[in-house]
């Protein structure tokens, strides 16, 4: 059971840089755990990110 996305793999899924992740990140727009030397993203939180993002209802 992977409740985890890496940066890079939500990265992918945006068809963003993986800069613009690691910016929201410090921004504090998406929360994230650092461990080892990578971000992890609950799913949950990234859902809500994008919900948050969402233009129309």
């Amino acid at each position: 059971m992977n409740n985890f996305l890496t940066a890079k793999e939500i990265s992918e899924k945006l068809r963003v840089n993986i800069m613009t992740i690691y910016r929201y990140i410090k921004a504090g727009k998406l929360k994230a755990y650092k461990i080892g030397k990578e971000f992890r993203i609950d799913k949950k939180e990234f859902n809500n990110f994008l919900n948050k993002a969402r233009i129309s209802k």
